[in-house]
């Protein structure tokens, strides 16, 4: 059972990226799928969830109207397409969830140190 995230990269202010996460093990139809970030110096925080039906879905205000979150079904994926990108979005982001809270369908976001399943973390550069 695993998450496994990729798509990173460095990339001008304005500019897009999309990022990856893939599921091993479990289906993601039954699991709700967070996006975190952690910068340098400060606490990892959620910028997104899916439900694992995908009809809920959460954004940080600080990414809304930027960030779309999504999910194929058939690939067992979901992805965060991050557009009009600026350096305060420079990050290591990391997709999460939780054998239990998994279930809570974007209801409720919780800290990062609730979830217990994570991937890898990607790194996300956003030059000016």
């Amino acid at each position: 059972v695993q998450l496994q995230a990729s798509g990173g990269g460095l990339v001008q202010a304005g500019g897009s990226l999309r990022l990856s996460c893939a599921a091993s093990g479990f289906t993601l139809d039954d699991f709700a799928i967070l996006w975190f970030r952690q910068a340098p110096g400060k606490e990892r925080e959620a910028v997104s969830c899916v439900s694992g039906s995908g009809d809920r879905i959460y954004y940080a205000d600080s990414v809304k109207g930027r960030f779309t979150v999504s999910k194929q079904k058939g690939k067992n994926t979901v992805y965060l397409q991050m557009n009009l990108l600026n350096p305060e979005d420079t990050a290591v982001y990391y997709c999460a969830t939780d054998p239990v809270f998994g279930h809570e369908e974007c209801r409720h976001v919780r800290k990062s140190t609730d979830y217990e399943l994570w991937g890898q973390g990607t790194q996300v550069t956003v030059s000016s």
